[in-house]
Parts: structure tokens; sequence; C-alpha cells
């Protein structure tokens, strides 16, 4: 009996032993998805073009909110002085002001979520590449991406697949030059 407990302890010691030297063989990346999408070229490229792209119903809303507040301080500070009439339309005017702003603000979370998904899925596609690049140039026989939890700075090649990005990344368009003051 101590017999088959001694070779079931050495079996299952050797096991262990034999998987940490069969893992020492593999050369293991890890790439940090956060990382990625605050350094790469892409990434920045692509939240100033939705800034551009949003920016006009970004302010729309701002006008709104501020038009809204205004009502609403104007029934608290008047409602006293009106008569009901006023004081009645006012609070549909309000009610209406809101409904309208959380349609808008409803709509405007929508469609930047939506373009914001279609952009990332576009640098999605780079980084996949460029993660691949760094693996074969570095003869790396794994490469994790998403749902690391910890990686040591060994294993960690997200800043070689930021460089690659970078390497690959259009230059960016020079500013343009500032207008010359007219003449007088």
């Amino acid at each position: 009996m101590k017999t088959i407990r001694k070779l079931m302890l050495v079996t299952v010691m050797s096991l262990g032993m034999a998987a940490m030297v069969a893992a020492e063989d593999y050369k293991i990346g890890v790439v940090n998805q956060l990382q990625l999408m605050e350094q790469s070229p892409q990434a920045a490229a692509m939240r100033a073009q939705l800034q551009k792209e949003f920016e006009p119903v970004d302010r729309e809303l701002v006008v709104m909110q501020k038009k809204l507040k205004d009502a609403e301080d104007r029934m608290t500070k008047d409602s006293a002085i009106m008569s009901e009439a006023e004081r009645s339309k006012l609070e549909r005017d309000i009610i209406a002001q809101r409904r309208e702003l959380k349609r808008k603000s409803d709509q405007f979370r929508e469609d930047l979520n939506f373009r914001q998904n279609e952009e990332v899925s576009k640098i999605q596609k780079d980084i996949i590449e460029a993660v691949r690049i760094v693996a074969t140039q570095n003869n790396y026989d794994i490469v994790l991406y998403d749902g690391v939890i910890h990686a040591s700075a060994r294993v960690n090649i997200t800043q070689q697949v930021i460089d690659q990005l970078r390497a690959k990344a259009p230059a960016p368009a020079p500013a343009p030059a500032p207008a010359a003051a007219p003449k007088k």
C-alpha cells in the first residue's frame, strides 16, 4: 500500500516537472489591449475623427441643456408671480424640452457607440496584423491579447506592437499654414 502511494506521488511530481519543463520551451508574449488603444496612432486618429464628426451634435446638446436650465430657473424664480396659464405653458415647455433633450442624447450616444465600434473593428485588424508581425519576427509561440489579468514585463510585448503600428501608420497631415492677416 505504501509502495503504491509512493509510486503515485513520484508519478504526479514527475508529471508536474515535465509540464514545467515543457512550458519553458515555449516563448509566450502578452499584449495589453488598453495600452494599445491609448497609445497607438491609429486609436488617436480614430478619437480625433470621431470628435470632429460628433462635435456639432455635442454642441447642439449643450445649447439644449442650457436652454432647458434657463427655463427651469425661470420657473423656479418666477412661478410665484406667473399667471396659472403662463406657469402651465412653461411646465409643458420644460417637459417637452426634457423629452427632446433625452431623445437627442440617447440618439447621440447610440450613434457614437455605433461609429466607435466600427472604427475599433478597423483598428483591430491593424493590431492583429502588427501582433502577428512582432510574434513572427521574435519567434513567439503564443501571444495572449485579451483577458490577461497580469503579465510580467518579461513577456509584455505591447510596446513592440505599438512601435509596429506606428511604423505602419500614415504620417499625420501637416497643419495648415495660418491665414495671412488682411491688409488695411
